[in-house]
């Protein structure tokens, strides 16, 4: 069991991925509530370039990593067939770990980690930065005040373009794939403003034939009392970022829902009958928010994975889209 940690959070990193280049990595050198001590690669140039890039230790291997006693946590930006394999190396090696999405590619694995997370007294967390943008909160309250009434539907789609073919999105072996990649993010919006467990009626995903991997896909799910909440997603797509919630007494819409720059005041749209309105959020950084919200469990001496149950009930849901969904072949360059 870790004890609460003064001062700033050692952190390593497993793994020289671009979302780590682009978006963690200078965060983690700018942030006073952390401090990268080391990132490591199997391969020994990119360990350096990247540690000179970042003014860090450059390590290879990522177990050569997990020994070292100056490292308090860990980010895992590897692919997820990758993850259940180094989050495990990483909790039995005393780390605390701030693992990308998904944090696993089944529930089975999702729920194995929980366990030894909580078993560890170790933080363990999935990392949804979009969770921390405060775009979010605002649409919360203007939900509270009653704008649309009551929620009757919940659309969300996020979609890009044709990513990197030598990518691992494109590969099943590595966890690929367009629910995992970008799915994952309009099911987990939809847990934010519908109560209780989600139940998948059908889904859809087309697939590469050159691949294996789904590209595209859509589901219908439903709440409890019934509201409704319909995803698409895809990386085979002109760009789409959004979610909206309709009500009986208007509809909200989030244009920039998942990936918002953090110089955009991400335009939020409500629409009343004949009356539209767009409220300018406030400017955030969610890569930021999520640092610091990592960082401030561990160092309150929290114990075990953060927002357990939402996790695996993410978990569940992918499981059950996965299962549910009817195949359709899906060809490059199709119009």
């Amino acid at each position: 069991m870790k004890e609460a940690r003064r001062g700033p959070l050692r952190m390593g990193v497993l793994g020289c991925a671009d979302i780590a280049l682009r978006r963690m990595l200078p965060v983690l050198v700018e942030e006073e509530c952390a401090e990268l001590v080391a990132v490591a690669s199997r391969d020994r140039y990119k360990a350096a370039s990247t540690a000179d890039r970042f003014g860090c230790d450059g390590t290879v291997g990522y177990d050569t990593l997990l020994r070292r006693d100056d490292i308090d946590a860990v980010y895992i930006p590897l692919p997820p067939a990758l993850h259940h394999r180094w989050v495990t190396e990483a909790l039995a090696a005393g780390k605390h770990v701030l693992c990308e999405k998904p944090l696993c590619t089944s529930y089975t694995d999702t729920l194995d980690l929980m366990k030894q997370a909580r078993a560890r007294g170790l933080v363990l967390a999935e990392n949804f930065m979009f969770l921390h943008h405060s775009q979010h909160g605002a649409v919360r309250r203007l939900l509270d005040e009653g704008v649309v009434g009551a929620v009757q539907v919940f659309s969300s789609s996020f979609g890009v373009p044709p990513l990197d073919p030598a990518g691992f999105r494109y590969r099943p072996e590595l966890g690929g794939g367009a629910l995992l990649d970008t799915g994952v993010y309009p099911l987990r919006a939809a847990q934010l403003y519908l109560d209780g467990e989600l139940e998948v009626l059908a889904a859809t995903l087309r697939i590469d034939e050159r691949t294996g991997v789904d590209v595209a896909g859509t589901a219908l799910l439903s709440a409890v009392d019934g509201t409704a909440a319909q995803v698409s997603f895809g990386f085979d797509h002109a760009y789409r970022s959004h979610y909206a919630l309709w009500g009986r007494a208007g509809r909200v819409t989030v244009e920039r829902a998942f990936t918002p720059p953090e110089q955009l005041k991400p335009p939020v749209r409500i629409a009343q009958q004949d009356r539209v309105t767009e409220l300018a959020v406030a400017a955030d950084h969610q890569v930021r928010g999520a640092v610091r919200a990592f960082a401030a469990a561990v160092r309150s001496g929290a114990e075990g994975p953060l927002d357990e149950e939402i996790t695996l009930r993410q978990a569940r849901l992918v499981d059950e889209v996965r299962g549910r969904a009817r195949r359709f072949p899906h060809r490059a360059g199709r119009l």
